[in-house]
């Protein structure tokens, strides 16, 4: 059982592992909304970078949820959160310039591109727990 303070110190890691998972799910069950948002330019199928970003998240949770492995995991965080900014950006991009988006929706997902810095840094800090 984890004491109170060793509880405290792994809370980024167990938000993270909650937060990709329920991402890298959705991948597999709602693809056509991931596949929207691959950026243009890249080569080759949507389809094909929604599957394997979808599961690079849950390859990321697994690694973070095991505290033998949460050290790399949370490296691995880190850099998937750095590397799916572009698809955020062309989603922010595709929302802004579309009629049949909502003015708030709109507010929302401009806001939300800000939201990486702390991902990435509570990645950081679960990486600096990691036992």
């Amino acid at each position: 059982m984890l004491s109170p303070s060793n509880r405290s110190s792994q809370a980024p890691a167990l938000r993270l592992v909650a937060l990709l998972t329920g991402a890298g799910i959705m991948h597999f069950v709602r693809p056509q909304f991931f596949d929207a948002i691959v950026p243009r330019t890249l080569p080759g199928s949507a389809r094909t970078y929604t599957y394997a970003s979808g599961a690079a998240e849950l390859a990321t949770a697994t690694a973070l949820a095991v505290p033998r492995t949460r050290r790399v995991g949370a490296g691995l965080a880190a850099a998937l959160f750095v590397a799916v900014f572009p698809a955020n950006i062309q989603m922010t991009v595709d929302w802004l310039r579309s009629g049949r988006v909502s003015a708030t929706a709109k507010a929302l997902i401009v806001a939300r591109l800000p939201l990486q810095i702390p991902l990435v840094t509570q990645a950081l800090k679960a990486r600096r727990n990691a036992p």
